[in-house]
Order: structure tokens, then C-alpha cells, then sequence
């Protein structure tokens, strides 16, 4: 059916990074999901100058006129004008940068803890980027099938997505969601708490990318065996010049461990509400930790310990979404039935 139409493509869009998934290809695209543009102005409209990781490496760097915006804010579409440009883009360099014949069947992922209205913007912004049909799921049933989970038998399968702007965990059984969960902390709110800190302790200004590389290179959730340094560059809050001063894991772990405590809470909240018997269920096998922050050190651990449940992280934890959506492609017809919402393009 994918034929004349053009691909079937799978798209993991996410508030840090968008993945997306060619039938009979897999993954072909992993860009941050970062646009920069030229602000308008009386004589001229917004104008896009560039996607992903180039617009990446223009962020806290831009010249006057110049901004970058991510599309999506805590899971959610914050910009529906360049989400859909966004996707438009990223469509059109799956195919090689050549326009198909037709529109692509698109299945896109959202949140599981979102309105209606929130995803029908989903739909409407997948439409008018170019696709032909748009088809929803959620984001944690999406996981499930990516890691292989067997969602599909009366048995309870617990799934946990800690990405960039969202954490989810839902109990799946029997192909559906039997309870959920959803916290809009995650590893951007890491970020935001190491900015905070190198505030407060050292008036020492950073910009995102810094507590981002700051988070992945010596981030952990539990001590480490050999604790590392790290050296940190920022403008000096006192005097406004450049300055660098070294900062160590242990003290980076401090600071990230409210957030990791708010996951954590919000797993227990779901395992409360779940049935006993599926309850039962995950107590014996586990539950699964997907997402980027699932790459922290420790984090496995961590939630192990305070819950008291074997944890197992993913092999792909950042592919688990767009692993999924490739099998959902592969059998549509007989998985159809987990997609939560469908649109239709007019063209």
C-alpha cells in the first residue's frame, strides 16, 4: 500500500529529539527537534534557517533576529506552526530530500496522559507536514513493542519512559493501557537544576547544552565505584567574564536526586494502582526503563532499590519508541487496534 503513496514512516517525536522510522529501512533520522529562525519583521515573514543539530549548535549563540525554539514543551505541541514545519522537513530528508509521489502514512507517537485537544494537534500537525494519514499511539504502548515486551497476553507488563520532557509509566496488558502515569519532569528539568545550582553555589552562568553534557558525562542516580570531575566553563556572575572551575559527580548527583525522587514517587503512585494480580505479574518479571535519561548511571538501580522491583533497561532506550512504530508498520492491519486516533489528509 506504501508504494505509490510513498513510505510508510513511524515518527518518534519527542521534546528533545525527533526519530524516524522508514519501513524496510528503520531508523533513518535521530536530530534534535530544535529549529532555528529569522524573526519577521514588517518587510518580511518568520523565515526557518535551519533543523535538528545544526539549529542545535546555534542554541545560547544566535546574533540579534535569530532564535531557537523547540517545537514541543513537556511532551506537548507548544509552537503548531513549526511542528508541523519540523515534521514537514524531517519527511521530505527521509526520502532522500525528494518529495514522494503521494503523501507518506505516518504513525506518530504522543503522550499517554494528554487531552484530546492535545492530540488532535498531533494528527493536525503530522497532516500538515505532508503526510497522507495520520495515525496516533501512545508513547509507552509504542516502548512496549519496541523492547518486545508481550503486551498482548493477560499479563502485566510495566513500562517506564523517561525522555526530555516527559516521564511516563504505564501498565500494559492484553494489547491496552490498564493504568498510567505522567510527569512533565524529566531531563530537561535535570538540566534546569544543574543551571541552578552552578548558579547558586559558584555564580557561575551556564547555558543548557553545558548541563546537558555536564548531566551525560558525570550524571548519576547512585554513588559511583570512582567518583569523576568534570571541568565546567560559564561567565562569572560577579564580574562578567569567562571562568571555569571543576565540578564532581557526587555534587552533580545531589543536585539531580529531587527529580530522580519525583520519577521514582510517580512509579510507586502506579504500582498502587495496579491490580493485584498484575501487580503480581511485575513483582516477578520487572518493569522496563526506556527513554534518554534511562542512559544515567545508576538509574536502574536506583529505582530498584527504593521500589523493590527488578528493573531492566533497554538494549535501544532511545530507539525503544521508534522500534515500536516500525513493527506497528510492519503489521498494521493486525496491530491496528492499539492506535488511538486516526486523520485524514484533504489532499
Amino acid at each position: 500500500m506504501s508504494g505509490i503513496f510513498g513510505k510508510d514512516i513511524g515518527i518518534d517525536l519527542g521534546t528533545a529529539n525527533i526519530v524516524v522510522y522508514v519501513k524496510g529501512k528503520g531508523v533513518v533520522i535521530d536530530e534534535p527537534s530544535i529549529i532555528a529562525y529569522r524573526k519577521a519583521n514588517r518587510r518580511s515573514a518568520k523565515e526557518i534557517i535551519a533543523y535538528g543539530r545544526e539549529a542545535k549548535s546555534m542554541t545560547g549563540k544566535t546574533p540579534i533576529g535569530v532564535e531557537t525554539v523547540r517545537p514541543l514543551q513537556s511532551g506537548v505541541i507548544a509552537d503548531f506552526e513549526m511542528t508541523g514545519a519540523l515534521i514537514r522537513h524531517f519527511l521530505s530528508k527521509a526520502n532522500n530530500g525528494i518529495r514522494p509521489l503521494g503523501h507518506p502514512r505516518v504513525i506518530i507517537c504522543a503522550p499517554v496522559e494528554i487531552t484530546e485537544v492535545e492530540r488532535k494537534a498531533f494528527i493536525d500537525a503530522t497532516l500538515d507536514g505532508g503526510a497522507r494519514e495520520a495515525y496516533v499511539v501512545e508513547e509507552p504502548l509504542a516502548a512496549a513493542i519496541g523492547v518486545g515486551l508481550p503486551i498482548e497476553e493477560p499479563r502485566g507488563n510495566m513500562i517506564v519512559d523517561v525522555g526530555g520532557g516527559t516521564s511516563e509509566v504505564a501498565v500494559l496488558s492484553l494489547s491496552g493501557v490498564v493504568v498510567s502515569n505522567s510527569l512533565r519532569v524529566a531531563g530537561d528539568e535535570m538540566d534546569n537544576a544543574i543551571i541552578s545550582m552552578m548558579r547558586q553555589n559558584y555564580t557561575l552562568s551556564i547555558g543548557s547544552a553545558t548541563a546537558e553534557e555536564l548531566k551525560n558525562t558525570i550524571g548519576s542516580a547512585m554513588p559511583m565505584n570512582s567518583e569523576k570531575e568534570f571541568e565546567v566553563r560559564g561567565r562569572n556572575l560577579k564580574d562578567g567574564l569567562p571562568r571555569g572551575i571543576r565540578i564532581s559527580s557526587t555534587e552533580v548527583r545531589e543536585t539531580l536526586n529531587p527529580v530522580i525522587t519525583q520519577i521514582v514517587e510517580m512509579i510507586r503512585e502506579t504500582m498502587e494502582r495496579t491490580p493485584p494480580e498484575l501487580a503480581r505479574d511485575i513483582a516477578d518479571q520487572g518493569l522496563v526503563l526506556t527513554g534518554g535519561v534511562a542512559l544515567l548511571e545508576g538509574l536502574d538501580r536506583r529505582i530498584s532499590q527504593d521500589l523493590n522491583v527488578p528493573v531492566i533497561t533497554a538494549e535501544r532506550p532511545l530507539f525503544s519508541v521508534a522500534d515500536g512504530i516500525g513493527k506497528l508498520l510492519d503489521q498494521f492491519d493486525s496491530m491496528k487496534k492499539v492506535l488511538v486516533s486516526v486523520g485524514h489528509g484533504v489532499r
